[in-house]
């Protein structure tokens, strides 16, 4: 059965008019249930993410400040979010939706999180929309603690993984695979193992043309045991940040196509959800909702 973490708490309320799409949090799981792709007993709600696990990749003193809700005006402007006591909470919580989930694809060869996908988020900070790097903290956790010797970071959002691709860039037990908006943020850029920067406006051909490309060969090469799956979907031409031009169509082959791969050469893999921010939310819930009803249809 596909096992996807969730909680009522990762709806945060947020500002009004604030440019972070919460809501999603609450529609999708509710699409996914009145369509009939989940069923209750698909989700779980993770426990709160234990200090040890998230200070095997975060640096103690800022998750102390973070806890402590002493960062400074400029630490939490970075991060896009007002901070709080329940943000804090919320974030812990995500952290294991992602850890448990990729337990869950160890046993079914898929685990899924409704949200996660923080890879802004560095060893000592956060950023854009992300206080703490689940993609890492997952990651970590399967190499430390599990029989996998290596995992393959595939990071499809719009925006470079600048976060995971720094935590990891002396990891040789990580590789780090993103594609994503040359021209946007973040306007410095990290190192990834693989960067695949892709011009405004690229269309679906031109995109799934590239990611057929390189994904076969990275996972011929990498020969990974695992695969965590930054599925955003900010790459839409309807999305407000992204200045991509893919349909919702494309982002679903282009899902379709990470699936697949990972479903060939057996390989388990947790997807978590990353970024979305089309105008209409209907947009983004029905792109999320592709991932989900693939793993379904693919796996079990």
């Amino acid at each position: 059965m596909l096992k996807v973490a969730w909680s009522t708490k990762y709806a945060h309320p947020l500002p009004e008019g604030h440019r972070f799409p919460m809501e999603k949090y609450e529609l999708l799981p509710e699409q996914l249930l009145y369509e009939g792709t989940l069923n209750s007993g698909n989700f779980f709600e993770p426990e709160p993410c234990t200090e040890e696990i998230i200070t095997a990749v975060h640096d103690s003193r800022y998750f102390k400040k973070l806890k402590a809700l002493s960062l400074s005006k400029s630490e939490i402007r970075r991060t896009g979010f007002p901070l709080s006591k329940e943000l804090v909470e919320r974030e812990i919580q995500i952290m294991n939706g992602s850890v448990m989930a990729s337990l869950c694809a160890l046993q079914n060869g898929i685990g899924m999180n409704i949200a996660g996908g923080t890879h802004h988020a560095f060893k000592d900070r956060g950023e854009g929309f992300c206080l703490l790097n689940d993609i890492a903290i997952a990651a970590k956790y399967l190499l430390t603690k599990y029989a996998i010797d290596k995992v393959l970071v595939v990071d499809l959002d719009v925006h470079q993984g600048n976060g995971t691709a720094s935590i990891f860039q002396n990891d040789s037990q990580v590789f780090t695979f993103s594609m994503h908006g040359k021209n946007n943020y973040p306007m410095h850029k990290e190192q990834s193992d693989l960067d695949v920067p892709l011009e405004d406006q690229t269309d679906d051909q031109t995109y799934l043309s590239l990611l057929g490309n390189h994904l076969p060969k990275v996972i011929a090469e990498v020969a990974p045991d695992f695969i965590i799956y930054q599925s955003g979907v900010d790459v839409l031409a309807t999305d407000k940040l992204g200045r991509l031009g893919m349909t919702i169509q494309g982002c679903k082959e282009r899902d379709k196509l990470v699936l697949s791969h990972a479903k060939t050469n057996n390989i388990p893999i947790m997807c978590c959800m990353g970024g979305g921010y089309s105008l209409k939310i209907s947009d983004i819930i029905e792109a999320h909702a592709n991932t989900f009803r693939l793993a379904q249809e693919l796996f079990f």
